[in-house]
């Protein structure tokens, strides 16, 4: 079997051009309880020192954020995704931009690189709350300026949002992974119809072929069963792509459907990582030979694992920052990004990094 060669990494950023022109006099960039490794890489690429605060929690699980430093007059830029303890992250975000709105901040951007409650984003049964909504309305009253993100899980959530959306894609980090690999006649498979749109994105992206998955969900959990594959995968490297998995019974499952249909061999794409240990497990025994996803979630389940690697969007978030510092149109991210932010990105493996520092 032939050998996957991507780019080598001791789990830092190598080399990396900091991004130019960004005055820094009056932009701070903070972190939330659980993306601090996350805003330091992004720092490091702005080239400025992350801001000072502090996070307690106290024993009952009220939440007490402070900042640590004058912010008057400044643009800030908060980083914290809704991802594993969506709950208090959520609601720390809402204290975080109460207090720079109160502590005398000129705008308060809130970098949600994962917004996990977009899962929740219609009424589709009598009697349910529309919990993206909920969750666009607090931010917003709570005196967010703008928002910045990256592949929510139903774009149209942007639209619940009276304040400017600025949603990143992690495609062009992960393709550019991919290509790095030297996949054979690689084919993208979507894991069901409603992923399709975005697996095609990828094909054209990458000039590869489309194969979709016929999943089926019996209920509000996280079970899902594929039934069959829609496409030619016989024979060719196969790449799941999908925008988040927690309990990858979805993955395998499309893993076993195409070692079941004759693929080469198989790899996966996630935008973010919510995996469990009990997924991360379900992974490792699976047909799966790489797991490629991002670090837009800090999630301890994985490190250490020999199937997952991880690159970063930290440079990505960074170049977004400074066209929004600087006025500038954030749209052409989409169609080019500049060399040196998607170098710096796929050069990055966390789970390299973590499993050599735990030795």
């Amino acid at each position: 079997m032939q050998e996957v060669h991507p780019r080598k990494s001791n789990g830092s950023f190598q080399q990396v051009q900091k991004v130019e022109g960004v005055p820094v006099n009056d932009l701070k960039v903070f972190a939330g309880s659980t993306s601090r490794a996350f805003t330091e890489r992004i720092c490091k690429f702005l080239g400025v020192e992350m801001g000072r605060s502090e996070t307690i929690t106290f024993s009952e699980g009220n939440t007490f954020v402070r900042i640590i430093e004058s912010v008057r007059d400044k643009d800030i830029y908060l980083v914290q995704p809704i991802a594993l303890r969506p709950n208090d992250e959520f609601v720390e975000i809402l204290f975080w931009l109460d207090a720079f709105k109160r502590a005398g901040a000129q705008s308060v951007t809130a970098i949600i690189p994962y917004f996990g409650y977009a899962k929740g984003d219609k009424k589709d049964e009598p009697r349910v709350a529309i919990r993206a909504r909920v969750c666009a309305d607090a931010i917003e009253q709570a005196g967010a300026d703008r928002i910045l993100t990256m592949d929510l899980h139903s774009p149209q959530i942007q639209g619940f949002f009276k304040k400017p959306v600025d949603h990143l894609h992690a495609l062009p980090i992960l393709a550019a992974y991919l290509e790095s690999l030297h996949l054979t006649d690689p084919v993208i498979v979507s894991p069901d119809a409603g992923f399709a749109k975005q697996a095609r994105q990828y094909a054209r992206r990458l000039g590869y072929h489309v194969a979709i998955g016929m999943k089926v969900r019996e209920g509000h959990d996280e079970n899902a069963r594929v039934l069959d594959i829609i496409g030619d995968v016989a024979n060719r490297d196969a790449i799941i792509v999908d925008d988040f998995s927690i309990s990858g019974r979805t993955l395998t499952s499309v893993a076993e459907a195409l070692e079941a249909n004759d693929a080469r061999r198989i790899f996966a794409c996630l935008s973010h990582v919510l995996l469990n240990e009990a997924a991360v497990e379900r992974i490792e025994a699976s047909p799966i030979e790489m797991l490629i996803t991002t670090d837009s979630v800090a999630n301890p389940a994985i490190v250490g694992s020999r199937k997952i690697r991880v690159v970063s969007v930290a440079p990505f978030f960074a170049e977004a920052i400074k066209r929004i510092h600087a006025r500038e149109s954030v749209s052409t991210l989409f169609d080019a990004l500049p060399e040196g932010v998607v170098d710096a990105a796929i050069a990055f493996d966390l789970t390299a990094d973590v499993t050599q520092r735990s030795r």
